[in-house]
């Protein structure tokens, strides 16, 4: 009796102290949890303030939402079109709230440009009209822009002058034609063109942006790369700052990016946009540039049978695939890259590639009309090939994201706005007074672009 007392005591005794180790590796796992998630937050949050009520910018910014919450309506209500005219170029629609104006321009054509980037407005609606605050950037630019980005921080927002806009907008058809021709350009997508207007206060145009950087959970060094030096190093250190340093030119000098079978895409697709913004008369543009380790997930995705096969279908085959001697690595500031001229090779028959594990030649087709392309001449055609040999990642910013055999890269080509008129010509001179021999960014439009 006393010993079927005593076992069972023990028995209770037991059961009570699983419990209670079950029980505290709960409350650890769920520490830890919260850790992780605190932690992930301040990293989120990194370079970026959320602009609530007490912000000076909540007002303007939550007038904004809500006069982008009626344009975006407007457009999911009207059909997509397929035909771009002049009057599109020249639209501007004006929408009245209560204290302020909306105005957008040329609706129909950005509107189409979001669909051909697979951008759905439902989307672009979640994304800028969300309930979640915007986001402030807090960046080392010395643009007198304010930045704002969405919550989901997929969205760059981006106040501009008015001869900016107006530059934008009368050249909008160009860059529409390019985007065309070079559906994976490396230009920076811009998706919206809007003025607000709050009578005898402010009157601001802004521009809305695809974010080169998204996701960036992962990004931990960025870098705008102009290819010159003068005033082109940047102090990384933060000084305990919640701020992103965008290193530049200086800062990247010896490094190397390695894109493995991209590169003749790569260097080919440069070329071709700087010879777009040089018929602009454009200069002083930058390409942005971050790049991340691929985790051993991604890589092993990568090379998946069911990732493959989607990649197949999405490409054509080329006679021309890079060959091993093709050197892999690309260094970005070295001083004769801008007299390299990539060989422009022929193309293959067009019919679906049968891939090796982790190839990345071809073209992905990226729901492109292909009733439209069957009307293209030959050499029309084999024009359209030569620039578009690259496998887009499976990731919601694909056209600025390049996979390497090791790391992710992301790149973008931005600030087009600055035209090489006769303040730049003196700006010009006066460098060359002040800097002989060396490399600045002023230059003519010609020097400039690779």
């Amino acid at each position: 009796m006393y010993a079927d007392t005593t076992a069972e005591h023990h028995s209770k005794f037991c059961s009570v102290s699983q419990m209670a180790q079950r029980k505290a590796a709960r409350a650890s796992r769920a520490a830890r949890r919260r850790h992780w998630w605190q932690l992930r937050q301040r990293w989120r949050m990194l370079g970026v303030f959320e602009i609530n009520p007490e912000h000076e910018f909540y007002q303007l910014t939550a007038m904004i939402k809500e006069g982008m919450q009626t344009s975006i309506q407007t457009t999911m209500d009207t059909p997509v079109q397929d035909t771009l005219t002049a009057e599109h170029f020249k639209a501007k629609e004006t929408h009245s709230h209560e204290g302020f104006e909306m105005q957008t321009f040329a609706a129909s054509v950005f509107a189409k440009l979001r669909s051909s980037l697979e951008i759905t407005e439902e989307e672009y609606m979640n994304s800028l009209c969300s309930g979640g605050c915007y986001l402030q950037f807090v960046s080392n630019s010395k643009s007198k822009a304010d930045f704002f980005v969405t919550n989901d921080k997929r969205f760059f927002l981006k106040t501009q002058s008015r001869r900016e806009v107006e530059f934008l907008l009368s050249n909008l058809q160009a860059y529409m034609d390019h985007l065309e021709k070079h559906p994976h350009s490396l230009m920076v997508r811009f998706l919206g063109v809007h003025r607000i207007l709050i009578p005898n206060e402010i009157k601001k145009y802004f521009i809305v942006m695809q974010s080169v950087f998204y996701p960036d959970e992962r990004i931990n060094i960025r870098f705008d790369i102009k290819g010159c030096e003068v005033g082109r190093w940047t102090n990384p250190d933060t000084g305990g700052k919640q701020i992103i340093k965008v290193l530049k030119d200086n800062n990247f000098e010896g490094q190397l990016i390695t894109l493995d079978q991209e590169k003749t895409w790569f260097t080919n697709q440069v070329k071709a946009d700087s010879a777009f913004l040089r018929e602009l008369n454009v200069l002083d543009y930058s390409l942005l540039l971050a790049h991340q380790p691929l985790h051993r997930d991604e890589l092993e995705g990568k090379r998946s049978l069911a990732n493959l096969v989607i990649r197949t279908t999405k490409s054509l085959d080329f006679d021309d695939s890079p060959t091993e001697s093709d050197p892999p690595t690309i260094p970005l500031l070295e001083k004769n890259t801008c007299e390299v001229v990539p060989d422009m090779t022929k193309c293959g028959s067009g019919k679906p590639q049968a891939a090796a594990e982790g190839s990345c030649e071809g073209i992905p087709l990226q729901e492109m009309n292909c009733s439209v392309r069957e009307t293209r001449t030959d050499s029309e055609l084999q024009e359209f090939h030569e620039h578009h040999r690259r496998l887009l990642p499976n990731c919601k910013n694909a056209i600025h994201v390049i996979d390497g055999p090791n790391h992710r890269y992301f790149v973008g080509i931005i600030d087009i706005f600055t035209v090489y008129g006769w303040k730049k010509r003196l700006e010009n001179l006066w460098k060359r007074l002040r800097y002989p021999g060396r490399a600045f960014s002023t230059v003519h439009p010609d020097k400039y672009s690779p």
